[in-house]
């Protein structure tokens, strides 16, 4: 699966060069039109109304991309979170939970007191939010409205972030933000299966708000006919701390130390990239697919490669470290970076934040109201 992706990279890339690469290039393009089609087909039955969506009556912010791969979705709703359990209020995250066991089903992940489903079930993103936000509740399923309903009866939010929602239109939203890499923000600007956008780029029109992520502070893409509120934002590692609990660590404590990195995530490059300019002396690395179901067999790749890297520790992501407790003994010392969003220009983004919340406080006192009357 590995290999696949890696062909798949290249191939989209240009990387590959050969006659039956640029076949194979020259058929998935072919492909990739109908199945544009298809998608513009849809967004416009949902525009339209032609095919039903529904919406939660508390507001619904929606966090998403149209790229295929990491573009940071998983900080940006910790952030947002972050900031709106900061400001008092109950926030349910809703999660398909990808990678679990459980995948699409409805499950309440965490009541924002407990971690009531492990990610073998929920999925590693889900049981991340979770865990790494104090307070947050997280709701899983295929049907993100039937979550959101579960959510109200259950624990009943003042606020939604819907996470991987750009394409899920099934339900209404109240504040759209689209994700857009910094360094490709429309990687090799086709549609899949030629490319990695998951739809076209007129999809945009959609956002409410682009949100640049893994940008430099001294600069920016400047994109032509954007016609959107744009915020801009960093990715930046925070120290680190043992898988097995304890006392957070700066990076510069582990100077001068021979280390290994692993991760399964959909940017392991960027991620070994972000350890060696905290001055982490990575002798190694090992990059596992996407959303890896974490075994006996990747624990033992992890440990022949550790061994002979003679690495004195190994350091991952907290993407991994949730489906790692199991194995906490066999691999020794390892240390889970912290990574956090930093908005560079935070008044626009907050401002937004902050004036749906209170259109949402508004709608539902008057829906009390109306309510109480026809009573």
């Amino acid at each position: 699966m590995a290999d696949f992706e890696l062909y798949f990279k290249e191939l989209m890339d240009g990387k590959r060069a050969g006659w039956m690469d640029r076949l194979a290039l020259a058929g998935l393009r072919l492909a990739s039109l109908p199945y544009a089609l298809a998608l513009r087909a849809r967004a416009l039955g949902y525009a339209s109304g032609l095919i039903p969506s529904h919406r939660l009556p508390r507001p619904v912010i929606s966090v998403g991309n149209i790229t295929l791969g990491g573009t940071g979705k998983t900080p940006t709703v910790a952030w947002l979170a972050s900031y709106l359990i900061g400001r008092g209020k109950k926030v349910a995250v809703l999660s398909r939970g990808y990678g679990g066991s459980a995948e699409g089903e409805l499950r309440i992940v965490s009541d924002g007191k407990s971690l009531l489903v492990g990610p073998e079930e929920a999925g590693d993103e889900p049981c991340l939010l979770a865990r790494k936000v104090p307070g947050l509740m997280v709701v899983t399923g295929a049907d993100r409205y039937r979550a959101g309903l579960l959510a109200l009866k259950e624990l009943d939010p003042d606020v939604f972030i819907l996470d991987d929602g750009f394409q899920h239109l099934k339900l209404k939203r109240d504040l759209n933000l689209l994700l857009l890499d910094c360094r490709r923000p429309f990687g090799n600007e086709r549609v899949l299966p030629a490319g990695y956008l998951r739809e076209p780029k007129s999809a945009v029109k959609r956002a409410d708000l682009v949100l640049f992520t893994r940008c430099q502070p001294d600069g920016a893409p400047q994109l032509a006919n954007l016609d959107k509120p744009v915020c801009h934002s960093m990715h930046r590692l925070n120290g680190c701390a043992p898988l097995e609990g304890g006392e957070p660590r700066a990076f510069a404590e582990l100077k001068g130390e021979r280390a290994m990195a692993f991760a399964g995530i959909a940017d392991p490059a960027g991620f070994f990239d972000s350890l060696e300019k905290e001055g982490v002396q990575l002798v190694t690395t090992l990059a596992f697919s996407d959303h890896i179901c974490y075994g006996d067999a990747e624990i033992a790749a992890v440990l022949r490669l550790k061994k002979a890297s003679r690495s004195t520790f190994m350091v991952t992501t907290e993407k991994d470290a949730v489906k790692l407790a199991p194995f906490k003994e066999q691999l020794g010392t390892v240390y889970v970076a912290r990574l956090d969003l930093e908005p560079l220009d935070a008044p626009l983004l907050q401002g937004m934040v902050d004036r749906l919340v209170a259109n949402g406080q508004a709608r539902a006192l008057e829906q009390k109201k109306g309510g109480d009357k026809r009573a």
